[in-house]
């Protein structure tokens, strides 16, 4: 058995209702016997505006076994609510809150081979089910009176808003025009966040049941979680560690003001540093590339600019590390959205890294999780000197942020991991 580990599945019913979500009873832990029936756990927190967050279960599906007779009667058909964490030398760490959007069965002729595999995603699924195009309006409201209101309604499933106002508050007049919603309320917030260079999530925890759902600037600044270490003989605490580098990536974004008195554009570059993604390393590989700045000629300079520092910060990233650790030898959870500090990878890529994704591999006996980083420099930078930050033992704060708006983190909550019905231990 893993010390101190126990992986706890919960979940509850939602029936969605016409135009809006209904308020669901908070999720239970699961019945014995699906616990019992546990095998495998794959859970993926990822960042980007393309990239998704979900799970994956694993059951044993036997014959007149518990889970199939609730799988006859429908208790994982989609939409059901899933909550999952893991608690680690009594520490929650919430690794998903979603609803199952579909499930598979594999038959097997050999006994004890068949499987039932559950698939579901984050909670912004539900966020994208009714297109409400031109239905609602909203006048003499900037887009963080809109995005405020359109969450208020998920609220009841325990998605808390954290929104952080942008540098330049549009409120539009109602007499030269009245914004309308466009598509679902995932793709209008996506869009309203984009439009002012930020982003749109939503982060599971910090305890069972509650989740926060940001909508600001992109913070790769957050204080160091536990260092990443390879060869170094008995101080690894990873399995494998990859890293690599196109020179070719970086692009430096230009955007053009035009002067009638000139007959050409003049070109400004944009700066790819910013204070909320400062550079991580002393080196900074230099751009190869140069475009200009596209499809912000609707917007006001402010905004333009704003747009055009998040684009440009997310183009240096150019290098790049995937992995792999177990979390017995790691001691703690590694977290997406935050910096992790590496440690033998060699002088230009040692350093702080920003965590781009990671996945959680569960199975009995057994709790390893993935990576991906990402970084914008080499070499690696003072912590104390270059970012202003404090090393952090195992347990510390998440993403800071600014403003003193919100929690310091959005990290877990110490809650004690009572064995609890639902709770499959690694064993």
């Amino acid at each position: 058995m893993l010390k101190g580990i126990h992986f706890t599945m919960l979940s509850s019913p939602i029936a969605p209702g016409p135009g809006a979500p209904p308020t669901a009873p908070m999720p239970e832990p699961v019945p014995r016997d699906v616990a019992d029936a546990f095998l495998s756990a794959q859970v993926t927190q990822a960042t980007g505006s393309m990239a998704k967050s979900g799970f994956s279960l694993t059951f044993s599906f036997g014959k007149g076994s518990g889970v199939r007779q609730r799988f006859e009667r429908g208790f994982f058909d989609p939409p059901k609510r899933m909550v999952l964490y893991a608690t680690i030398n009594g520490q929650t760490n919430v690794l998903t809150d979603g609803v199952i959007t579909r499930h598979e069965v594999s038959s097997s002729n050999d006994p004890g081979q068949s499987r039932l595999t559950v698939i579901g995603e984050d909670l912004t699924r539900l966020l994208d089910l009714i297109d409400f195009s031109w239905v609602f309006k909203y006048p003499a409201m900037p887009a963080e009176a809109r995005v405020l209101l359109i969450l208020a309604k998920y609220i009841p499933l325990g998605m808390m808003p954290l929104i952080i106002p942008s540098v330049n508050i549009d409120i539009p007049l109602p007499t030269s025009r009245i914004p309308s919603h466009m598509g679902t309320d995932l793709q209008y917030v996506t869009y309203l966040a984009n439009s002012v260079g930020y982003v749109f999530y939503v982060e599971p925890g910090p305890l069972p049941g509650t989740s926060i759902a940001y909508w600001g600037p992109e913070m790769t600044l957050s204080n160091p979680q536990q260092a990443l270490i390879v060869n170094s003989d008995a101080a690894n605490n990873v399995d494998s560690l990859s890293l690599s580098f196109d020179g070719f990536a970086k692009t430096l974004y230009v955007m053009l003001i035009r002067d009638e008195k000139l007959p050409i554009p003049i070109p400004i570059p944009i700066p790819n540093v910013n204070p909320l993604s400062p550079p991580l390393g002393k080196r900074m590989p230099i751009p190869l590339q140069v475009h200009p700045l596209t499809g912000v000629s609707h917007y006001n300079p402010i905004q333009a600019v704003v747009v055009g520092l998040a684009k440009a910060a997310r183009a240096s990233q150019v290098i790049s590390g995937s992995g792999s650790l177990s979390v017995m030898r790691y001691g703690q959870l590694l977290k997406p959205r935050r910096l992790v500090e590496v440690k033998g990878a060699g002088y230009p890529h040692d350093g702080l890294h920003f965590v781009r994704s990671v996945t959680h591999n569960i199975k009995p006996g057994e709790y390893k999780q993935s990576f991906t980083l990402a970084r914008n420099g080499f070499e690696p930078l003072s912590l104390t000197a270059g970012l202003g930050l404090t090393p952090l033992g195992p347990v510390g704060p998440g993403a800071i942020v600014p403003g003193g708006i919100g929690p310091a983190g959005i990290g877990p909550a110490a809650v004690p991991g009572a064995r609890v019905p639902g709770a499959a231990p690694i064993v």
